[in-house]
């Protein structure tokens, strides 16, 4: 075996900091020299920590446009749902407004997320396959059925905006008659639209994700229907804003619920991202936003200038929720004990239970 000059010097390697332990319920024992079945431990007592300092799990590469695309997916796929239902109703304004906003929150999401895949063309990509197991491919070819529909429903609201000057001929009379079974596609690929993106995030490994999974989808639900009535409330008269006004009050009393079921669903220290750090500053302003658009809501038609401060408060909420989400999953990859600890005790609670025949409990615990 060759040697050289520089296999006898060794780097001097730096003093690795020791974490600080954190407060728990444990504390007392431990103190005492007992683990948490009340047995005394032989030896001293271990800090887990990750491996070279290296995240346990690793977080997508994604940035603020990500962010933006999961705000303006659920306006689109919510202003789908309101346009339906506003034209089976006659009411022509509000469905113009909630047909125009959704092709344009489409557009910029669309926009916002072939920014952050980086190349276009990995988009298209996406479509070579139809895998519905994978949220990510399935949530490319809604989005493109959406897009179809909500362009046709919005060419025949554009051409009646500008009244009917644009030369169309004999298109029109087809553009028209596909308009109607185009606003059903648009309504029935809207509610998927809007709560994809949670099923996505659920299927990672990220704790605060992946451990309200279950819940994380009404909450999409319900932040979607706020988005999507509070921009509607912004640009519609008050003779026409009572539909909205209701479902945004619906949309809020679902927030607060779907948010309290998901935490409850979580172990503590996967729902501690929501409540600390960004994601729980964003949460926390979210949830103030929420009442003020609440209170000022029950009020909307009265005046226009409550109707808009409402309308703006409910957006801004679903916006900050979106982005709080986003956030308290990455924070959660960062600090090995969000992986750890929660993986920990449901391994002992499984034990507890008799588990011990199945790839996540190896065995029985021995003393």
């Amino acid at each position: 075996m060759s040697q050289n000059e520089f296999d006898s010097y060794r780097p001097p390697q730096p003093m690795r900091r020791k974490r600080r332990p954190e407060a728990t319920k444990y504390d007392g024992a431990r103190k005492r020299g007992q683990n948490r079945m009340g047995e005394v431990s032989m030896v001293e007592d271990v800090q887990f920590t990750s491996y070279y300092g290296r995240q346990i799990v690793k977080a997508p590469p994604w940035e603020y446009p990500i962010g933006v695309y999961l705000f303006l997916g659920g306006v689109a796929g919510s202003s789908g749902l309101i346009a339906l239902a506003a034209g089976a109703t006659g009411r022509e304004t509000l469905r113009r407004n909630a047909r125009v906003g959704s092709i344009v929150a489409l557009g910029i999401g669309t926009v916002s997320l072939i920014e952050d895949l980086g190349r276009p063309e990995r988009f298209l990509n996406m479509m070579r396959t139809f895998k519905p197991t994978s949220p990510m491919n399935l949530g490319t070819w809604i989005i493109s059925a959406y897009g179809v529909n909500a362009g046709v429903t919005f060419a025949n609201e554009f051409d009646r905006m500008t009244g009917e000057k644009l030369p169309l001929g004999p298109l029109r009379k087809v553009a028209r008659a596909f308009e109607k079974p185009a606003a059903w596609g648009q309504a029935a690929t809207g509610a998927p639209l809007a709560v994809y993106t949670a099923v996505l995030l659920g299927d990672s490994a990220l704790p605060a994700w992946n451990g309200g999974k279950f819940s994380l989808p009404f909450l999409f639900a319900s932040s979607a229907t706020l988005a999507a009535s509070g921009t509607a409330m912004l640009s519609t008269p008050l003779d026409e804003i009572g539909p909205v006004q209701r479902l945004a009050l619906a949309g809020v009393a679902g927030d607060m619920l779907s948010l309290r079921a998901m935490k409850k669903e979580m172990h503590p220290l996967e729902a501690e991202p929501l409540e600390i750090g960004d994601g729980g500053k964003k949460m926390h302003i979210a949830e103030k936003l929420l009442i003020a658009g609440a209170v000022t809501g029950l009020f909307a038609k009265k005046h226009r200038a409550i109707a808009i401060a409402s309308g703006a408060c409910l957006a801004a909420a679903s916006a900050f929720t979106r982005f709080g989400i986003l956030d308290a999953g990455f924070q959660s990859a960062r600090d090995p004990k969000y992986t750890v600890i929660p993986q920990k005790e449901r391994l002992e609670r499984r034990r507890k239970h008799g588990i011990v025949d199945d790839s996540i409990v190896t065995g029985p615990e021995t003393d």
